[in-house]
């Protein structure tokens, strides 16, 4: 199950217990974080937990922070500077990452369907990509509040908003649509009437979908490893006795499907890994994904198996080379000195880790990179200046 996927299952039990809760959000950080923004803990009153927002060094004090919440009854930002050896000592929290952490902590309206865990579930349901916008922070005196929040959704759809600066909105809305096009997140400013707004728009990516063709045991670990990590797996194979839910509890899906109708399957964007051990079933399952939208696909095997593949499609008039370009993976895996199935698993799923993530893998140590990818800032945009209410948040 994914982070977010049990985050929302966690969120359903308290709600239908009524036990109050609160969500901490890392919004921002400046310099080294164990996590970065976008990551999640949900707090319930009574200080149990779903998630993580540090490596375990902040759990302790947002726990307590957002119990206070719950009993405000209203949002806060907190600041961890790990930088300040004062700061960090204060907080009782050890960091030594060298970084500032911005956490946001909100108490959940149960009955409020624009709350921040209902917008990530309309993710996490519809399958789609989409940036959160939220905002966290802003001057006195504004119009807006500490934890609004907006979402655009790849279709175009929106949902949540901020009515009280219409002009604000729309800059937001506009500036999401370039963070959806480009896929990183983002850090914006905005000039408002009396102060600037900071908004963090996050890009919420539904769980990675995974097709394993094959279901020997040789598959089961590798099951098992990615549907660890959060991904939707699915096992397809013409063998009717090992297609069974019993042998992968862990998929999502397990489908026996004959050879003839390897041709009928959907052609989505499903990673696809290749390892049935059968020559021919694995030439129909190549085939097939030749015109698929799958940005991964990987083959079991030694070289001269993918090329023996290639080849054959070849003398089929296909063009094999042109429609797998930059996405065909033969042999599969990271080359870790793999050998036992629990091996390979690791190499494979470490594999596509690096492609989704479009890194190179190799050794950290070796890597003049940061460790994570940094969230962009942009220039301070200005917006049409509003009236101010008439009393301060």
């Amino acid at each position: 199950m994914s982070e977010l996927r049990r985050l929302l299952a966690a969120y359903d039990v308290h709600r239908t217990e009524a036990r109050a809760c609160a969500l901490a959000t890392v919004v921002h950080v400046d310099g080294s974080s164990y996590r970065r923004p976008g990551a999640r803990m949900l707090v319930t009153a009574d200080g149990q937990l779903t998630g993580a927002i540090s490596g375990g060094c902040l759990e302790g004090d947002a726990r307590r922070r957002a119990r206070q919440a719950i009993q405000r009854g209203r949002p806060t930002l907190v600041t961890y500077d790990s930088t300040d050896p004062d700061d960090d000592l204060r907080h009782g929290a050890g960091l030594g990452c060298q970084g500032v952490v911005k956490i946001l902590l909100e108490p959940l309206d149960f009955n409020d369907s624009a709350n921040p865990v209902e917008l990530l579930r309309v993710c996490a349901v519809q399958d789609v990509v989409a940036v959160l916008a939220t905002v966290f922070s802003l001057p006195t005196n504004s119009a807006v509040s500490v934890g609004e929040r907006l979402l655009l959704t790849a279709d175009g759809t929106e949902l949540g908003g901020l009515t009280a600066e219409p002009a604000l909105h729309e800059a937001i809305i506009s500036d999401a649509r370039q963070v959806l096009h480009a896929q990183q997140p983002a850090t914006y400013d905005y000039q408002i009437a009396n102060g600037t707004l900071r908004v963090f728009l996050e890009v919420v990516r539904p769980a990675v979908r995974f097709t394993i063709y094959g279901a020997g045991n040789d598959v089961q670990p590798l099951v098992r490893f990615a549907s660890a990590l959060g991904w939707r797996v699915t096992v397809i194979d013409g063998r009717p006795n090992l297609t069974t839910a019993a042998r992968f509890p862990e998929a999502e899906s397990v489908r026996a499907v004959p050879l003839a109708e390897v041709s009928r399957l959907p052609a989505d964007d499903s990673l696809a890994v290749l390892m049935t051990h059968n020559y021919h079933y694995d030439q129909a399952v190549l085939r097939h994904l030749l015109t698929s939208r799958t940005p991964y696909i990987g083959i079991l095997g030694p070289r001269k198996k993918t090329e023996q593949l290639l080849s054959g499609l070849r003398a089929e008039g296909l063009k094999p080379d042109a429609h797998l370009r930059g996405r065909l993976y033969g042999p599969v895996g990271l080359n870790i000195g793999a050998e036992t199935p629990e091996e390979i698993a690791l190499s494979v799923v470490a594999e596509i880790q690096a492609v989704l993530t479009q890194r190179s893998a190799g050794f950290l140590r070796d890597s003049t990179q940061p460790i994570h990818a940094r969230t962009a800032a942009s220039p301070v945009r200005a917006v049409t200046p509003v009236s101010a209410p008439d009393s301060a948040i």
